[in-house]
């Protein structure tokens, strides 16, 4: 317990020295002069107000997706980076309209930094979080950022026990700081030379932001949930009591696009007769790199670290390495997929390699069939 406490507070400590690197780099738009750029360039369609121009004055009828920039619940979850693809590109670029034309040639691409900066001011609350600090989801370690997600997750044992695991995850945010999760498992394993399979004991949790900011990248949560019992124990597929499951979420994200993840926690059993208490430390570190100078297609690496103590007499720590790659999968980035290995390093006994990934929706960018 004193090691995974040490380390915590070396990787919080650590987090917090990058952080202060964060804040020596400024960015260098011009919001000033984006305004002038909108206002010459942009209005005709998207209007004074960042509203949307009247439909009686447009030449064209208006998509479900045209954007109204001062809807902070719809434009704070995007990133520059994606403003800046399509304004580049065009809307086709990323699954959009093809009104949208592109303007790669007749602005420079500072001048369209200024564009996307003046776009932010039409948000008029700063306290949403934006979503340069919604990270590439790792595997096992919660982020911090509020979703609204669909998650497809499934582990398989590489060696020793026929083994899968899948969890159906659904993530709706409310609001500007709170999320509801409901993950739900599907076990399946050989016990004496049969399949048996069933579901495993489903989470209800709900998340709220504490604390974020763009200009240090940082960004801190809180959740609680309830694993409700509803796997058998006698299969092993769930601990036969409900338990109390509190952590904290901690994110930071570097200007090099450089990103580490923490989270903290532990699993409370209502019945200790039944289930042991038991702490956890998860973490993840990683890099984006993006195609086509920063606006096509994302890939993260990351390696996760993962820690996990029951308290009982006797219990040590178990470790897991977790080597993995996300890539985006759809062109608005909506739909992405990642694939690692789990592998057991520390106190290894009765735990076996396995392979996992996942497949996400994201669906405040739009429908499973679009932005393809």
């Amino acid at each position: 317990m004193k090691k995974i406490l040490l380390l915590l507070t070396m990787a919080f400590s650590f987090a917090g020295a990058l952080r202060a690197q964060y804040l020596t780099h400024s960015f260098n738009a011009n919001a000033a002069n984006g305004e002038r750029l909108y206002k010459s360039a942009c209005v005709a369609c998207h209007g004074n107000d960042g509203k949307g121009a009247p439909q009686t004055l447009s030449a064209f009828e208006r998509p479900d997706t045209f954007p109204d920039f001062t809807r902070c619940d719809q434009t704070t979850s995007e990133v520059d980076a994606g403003y800046k693809a399509v304004i580049t590109n065009g809307g086709p670029n990323r699954g959009f309209s093809p009104i949208m034309p592109a303007f790669g040639e007749a602005l420079s691409s500072q001048e369209i930094n200024d564009i996307v900066a003046y776009l932010r001011t039409f948000c008029r609350d700063p306290h949403w979080p934006r979503g340069e600090l919604n990270l590439p989801r790792a595997i096992v370690t919660e982020k911090a950022y509020p979703e609204d997600e669909e998650v497809l997750y499934t582990a398989i044992n590489a060696q020793g026990t026929p083994e899968n695991e899948t969890h159906i995850i659904h993530e709706q945010r409310f609001g500007m700081k709170n999320q509801l999760e409901i993950d739900v498992p599907f076990m399946a394993e050989v016990q004496n030379h049969t399949w048996y399979g069933g579901i495993g004991d489903a989470t209800l949790g709900w998340k709220r932001v504490l604390y974020s900011n763009l200009n240090s990248g940082s960004i801190l949560a809180a959740q609680g949930g309830l694993l409700l019992p509803l796997g058998s124990r006698r299969r092993g597929f769930g601990a036969g009591t409900t338990q109390f499951e509190p952590f904290v979420s901690f994110d930071q994200l570097f200007r090099s696009d450089t990103f580490i993840q923490l989270q903290a926690g532990g699993d409370v059993p209502f019945s200790t007769k039944t289930a042991a208490n038991s702490f956890f430390f998860n973490s993840a570190v990683g890099q984006s790199v993006a195609a086509n100078h920063g606006l096509g297609r994302l890939w993260s690496p990351m390696v996760e670290f993962l820690a996990n103590r029951e308290f009982e007499p006797g219990a040590k720590v178990a470790w897991d390495v977790l080597p993995q790659v996300q890539v985006t999968l759809s062109k608005r980035q909506h739909i992405r997929a990642d694939l690692g290995v789990r592998v057991p390093f520390i106190n290894t006994a009765g735990r076996d390699v396995q392979v996992v990934f996942y497949v996400l929706w994201d669906r405040a960018d739009g429908g499973l069939t679009e932005g393809w």
